[in-house]
């Protein structure tokens, strides 16, 4: 080997190694974010473990409240997957930030109105929800969604029991100043003088001009849930 091919040479190793070194990159930055952002704050369903025969009459006006902080308190929130190079994950955040109500009348559900603060959502990681709000749904400007019922609704079927019922609710749905219809059956039950209403509801962040932020290494997919548990007293 000559003189100058010694340079040439190590010079082309140089280059390997530096190639190496960013495909390691590549590979691993989008794990260690991954690991590094969890799968968030879910609203999970209703549980009627321990529920107590109903207690009053399901007629009435109904509030949301956070009577008891129990696995049945009002929360509402989102659930997405995050996209990522090498993986695909479920992210959730979640808010008890919740006011609403209803009016009930011969056991049909006749007005309501469901409020959530968005500006108080919370995942479990404070710069994905910096992003949430400022990049997703840009809270300074729509600090709040709303839930209002359109159409009647038939809960005289609903058990006493302290099991739980179904109840379709129709109404609109506005989130980021864009409202939509929106119809979905969800679970119902009555525990005391309680009412607590659940639901997994699918959605598309693109009906609600909700779009994909440039999260490091990562964007949203299109379809996601809003996940909603109400506990309403009179």
């Amino acid at each position: 080997m000559t003189t100058q091919s010694k340079p040439a040479s190590k010079i082309i190793i140089a280059i390997f190694i530096i190639l190496i070194v960013i495909l390691a990159l590549v590979a691993v930055v989008p794990m260690l974010f991954a690991l590094a952002m969890g799968p968030g704050v879910k609203t999970e369903g209703l549980t009627a473990e321990g529920a107590q025969p109903a207690s009053t009459d399901i007629d009435g006006e109904w509030h949301v409240t956070h009577q008891r902080a129990d696995s049945n308190t009002t929360s509402v929130g989102f659930t997405f997957f995050e996209i990522l190079p090498s993986d695909r994950r479920e992210t959730s955040g979640s808010t008890q930030s919740v006011e609403g109500w209803a009016t009930i009348e011969q056991g049909s559900v006749q007005a309501g109105e469901i409020v959530v603060d968005m500006t108080d959502v919370s995942t479990d990681n404070e710069r994905r929800d910096i992003n949430v709000r400022n990049k997703i749904f840009h809270t300074n400007e729509y600090p709040t969604a709303t839930f209002t019922i359109t159409e009647p609704a038939d809960v005289s079927d609903v058990p006493g029991n302290g099991t739980p019922g179904k109840v379709t609710l129709t109404g609109e749905m506005e989130i980021r100043g864009e409202t939509r219809p929106l119809s979905h059956e969800f679970d119902i039950l009555r525990d005391g003088d309680r009412v607590i209403v659940s639901g997994d509801v699918d959605i598309n962040r693109n009906e609600y001009g909700v779009e994909s932020p440039e999260f490091v290494a990562a964007k949203i997919d299109d379809t996601g849930q809003l996940n909603i548990r109400l506990l309403l007293t009179k």
